[in-house]
């Protein structure tokens, strides 16, 4: 990319209404023509997908939200907020569009009769547990994504993280800073949790939190010698053991399988005694080449263990051109994948060629308090899912994008999945998980993510963003333009 660029007539007309409604301070915006534009201020997270926003902006007040807000819907730009930015398709840096940048908003205080703590939008889910607790000794669920869903270790236990909203301060589309709770805009607060990203920018948070769990207990198994077939018979049973309608929401679990083999690994919100009766080792017909159990006492350190794993997953977290997928076995128990599915996959994934060598298949058991909210609740439409899978590809050639190959071969592992299913007559239906956006997904993509409460969406979406201010390349759309096409596509 060159270090400098000349603005367009376009471009410069949206930098001097961003100017009017920002003022003079410069530290609140930024525009392409700077040097190092995408670098300082874009930050792309995924490098397969080239956009160039036309202003980033760093508010420090909801009134100036608003105004940029304003400022966007009158240029009939697309308006996108970004808080930790990690959209695996860059959704929160909006081709040609206003990056509302969340930094600036961080501001926490906490009632210590209600125990509901007030957050500003901007603060990090690191951020956040610390100010829970270190002096509070409370937690919410650790998943982010506090508008899409948010799921994490943590969510069988207390709930999914936008369980935790009780009430927002929200900006809508023509520039109003709105109240919405069960109470206030109800009918926008149930959008708002699940499908935020197309209703407004969320300033402030009032969440439930919940003590903070005391001993817990981090285990991992890896197998990794053996032939596939052997580890087959080990994800099998894993698969019997989370699908046990007794297993305590204390229990949290992921299968993850790599180029080295499997792992069964997780945490255990109890003490080491509670976990050893849950008896675990001896359902696995395969020795492990490794394990370890950790007992720990500290709730960050065990939310620092927890991240730390997610970002060895996802290659250090940093910006890497990269590829997801995810597949939702939505319908509870009885969509499993039965024993010859599991061959079948663990074959696949034997032979199938790659592409890449850092690539990542994670299945992460959900149920628990996830699955005891009634799917109208809230907009976020798999609480019937008892596991998700979650497919990461990243290029080893650095510099280079994700091959068609490698993308090949992530599809190829949900059509193995959902083809040996329908062929056997099991209850398939699969979804896609919000919070890992995919652009393979075409015009079925709003459909795969909200499911049955997309047509509610769509007719909220009407009300309170007719003109599509907030949208992005898979964001609802109103219930008068479906079929309508983004016009902020992004760049593959």
């Amino acid at each position: 990319m060159g270090i400098f660029f000349i603005l367009s007539d376009e471009e410069r007309r949206v930098r001097d209404l961003v100017k009017n409604a920002l003022g003079s301070d410069d530290t609140l915006y930024a525009f392409p023509d700077e040097p190092f534009y995408q670098f300082d201020h874009v930050k792309l997270y995924n490098l397969d997908i080239r956009t160039r926003p036309d202003a980033v902006t760093y508010p420090k007040t909801p009134e100036q939200v608003a105004a940029i807000v304003r400022a966007a819907a009158k240029a009939g730009l697309a308006v996108q907020a970004k808080s930790g930015g990690h959209s695996y398709c860059n959704f929160s840096s909006p081709d040609r569009g206003i990056v509302v940048d969340l930094r600036n908003m961080k501001r926490f205080s906490m009632n210590t009769e209600t125990w509901r703590a007030t957050v500003g939008g901007g603060m990090l889910l690191g951020e956040l547990d610390e100010c829970l607790y270190s002096p509070h000794n409370r937690a919410v669920a650790h998943g982010g994504h506090a508008t899409i869903g948010g799921l994490g270790p943590s969510s069988r236990l207390f709930g999914m993280a936008l369980d935790h909203v009780e009430e927002v301060e929200v900006v809508v589309a023509d520039g109003q800073i709105l109240r919405a709770s069960e109470t206030q805009h109800k009918d926008l607060f149930w959008a708002l949790k699940g499908a935020g990203a197309s209703f407004g920018i969320i300033t402030e948070f009032v969440l439930r939190t919940e003590e903070a769990p005391g001993e817990t207990v981090q285990y991992k198994y890896s197998f990794t010698s053996g032939s596939w077939a052997r580890m087959a018979d080990v994800f099998k049973s894993w698969q019997r053991f989370i699908a046990n309608p007794n297993l305590t929401s204390k229990f949290a679990t992921t299968a993850t399988i790599t180029t080295l083999g499997l792992a069964i690994s997780g945490t255990f919100y109890g003490s080491n005694d509670e976990f050893a009766q849950l008896s675990l080792k001896p359902d696995f017909p395969l020795r492990e080449t490794g394990s370890k159990t950790t007992v720990r006492q500290n709730w960050l350190d065990v939310l620092t263990h927890e991240a730390e794993q997610v970002a060895l997953k996802l290659g250090g977290g940093i910006p890497a051109h990269a590829y997801t997928k995810t597949l939702t076995f939505n319908g509870s128990k009885n969509n499993l994948l039965d024993d010859p599915g599991v061959d079948e996959l663990f074959s696949y994934i034997e032979h199938a060629d790659k592409g890449t060598l850092i690539w990542f298949l994670i299945f992460d058991l959900a149920g628990g308090k996830t699955n005891t909210v009634p799917m109208e609740a809230t907009a976020y439409a798999h609480r019937d899912a008892l596991y998700y899978l979650q497919s990461y590809a990243i290029s080893d050639k650095l510099i280079t994008g994700v091959s068609e190959t490698t993308k090949k071969f992530l599809a190829g592992v949900n059509e193995v999945i959902v083809n040996h299913m329908k062929a056997d007559g099991v209850y398939t239906d699969y979804g896609a998980y919000p919070g890992y956006v995919d652009l393979e997904l075409g015009t079925e993509a709003q459909k795969l993510y909200w499911r049955e409460n997309l047509t509610e969406l769509e007719r909220i979406k009407a009300i309170y963003d007719p003109g599509e201010v907030f949208r992005n390349p898979q964001s609802v759309r109103p219930a008068v333009a479906k079929g309508r096409i983004a016009t902020n596509d992004v760049k593959l």
